[in-house]
């Protein structure tokens, strides 16, 4: 999966720097708020790699202030 996306970084669930701890906590945090829908681990565009946690429904279409979003590349969805 290679799509980009945009999220505000201060909605972020959690960050991590490694991929199977945030995959982990991402699951975790799925099974106990069955109602939050789709949770993506991303990986953050830029130097240092790292791992995100977003609910899909808070990915911007059209974000109004650039400034405060993030590029993200999905690494997994849930």
């Amino acid at each position: 999966m290679n799509e980009m996306v945009l999220f505000n970084p201060g909605d972020s669930i959690g960050n991590f720097h490694d991929y199977n701890e945030a995959v982990r906590t991402a699951q975790i945090y799925q099974e106990r708020h069955t109602e939050s829908g789709h949770v993506l681990v991303v990986k953050s565009e830029g130097g240092v790699p790292s791992f995100d946690i977003f609910i899909a429904d808070q990915q911007l279409k059209d974000p109004k202030e650039p400034s405060t979003t993030r590029r993200y590349t999905i690494s997994k969805e849930l």
